[in-house]
């Protein structure tokens, strides 16, 4: 990694974490489904990118895979990017999962720190909003529905937790696809 480099609140992401008390809450046809996973986040420095010759980001590639504890049967692979821009205090992430969606999702960061002293981050996407949107394929679009997601980090002292809920237009009804766990880095 370029140690001068500026990664912001990202540099605490750096390495790879695993952890085993996730809970995805998914929508099934008739209720509700709760599956308890284990998953491991890598997140990879890229270094700076230079965006019109007057944006410059540093990014890291990040790549998450879970498993049930029920069966160990990978449910969830997603990879993308994590990017700061620190003349704007904005925070991104980019993901595409192999679903046919992808998500651009942004928020600020003016040091932001919970009571154990991480770093606190939070970004949130809309279908439809010009900043910060969400793109699907037409059997998505028309059978699950992605409207919204947010993400809300905690990381530092080597640990890492999250949340993240998905509103997702899915059996005629709108759900709150909520996922959360909480990492330990161990590289």
């Amino acid at each position: 990694m370029n140690q001068s480099l500026d990664y912001g609140p990202l540099a605490e992401l750096i390495g790879t974490w695993r952890g085993d008390k996730g809970m995805d809450i998914a929508p099934e046809p008739d209720g509700t489904e709760e599956n308890p996973y284990y998953e491991t986040i890598t997140f990879t420095p890229v270094g700076d990118v230079t965006n019109a010759e007057s944006q410059t980001l540093v990014a890291l590639h990040y790549l998450q895979v879970v498993q049930r504890k029920s069966n160990d049967q990978v449910f969830h692979h997603q990879t993308g990017y994590w990017m700061w821009d620190a003349a704007s205090n904005t925070v991104m992430q980019s993901l595409t999962i192999p679903r046919g969606v992808c998500v651009l999702a942004g928020g600020s960061w003016n040091g932001e720190r919970d009571e154990e002293g991480r770093v606190k981050i939070e970004v949130i996407a809309r279908l439809g909003d010009e900043d910060w949107g969400v793109v699907q394929s037409p059997f998505m679009r028309d059978n699950a529905r992605t409207g919204e997601f947010t993400h809300h980090l905690r990381v530092g002292n080597g640990r890492l937790s999250y949340s993240e809920t998905t509103w997702v237009d899915i059996y005629d009804r709108l759900f709150e696809h909520k996922d959360a766990n909480e990492l330990v880095r161990v590289d």
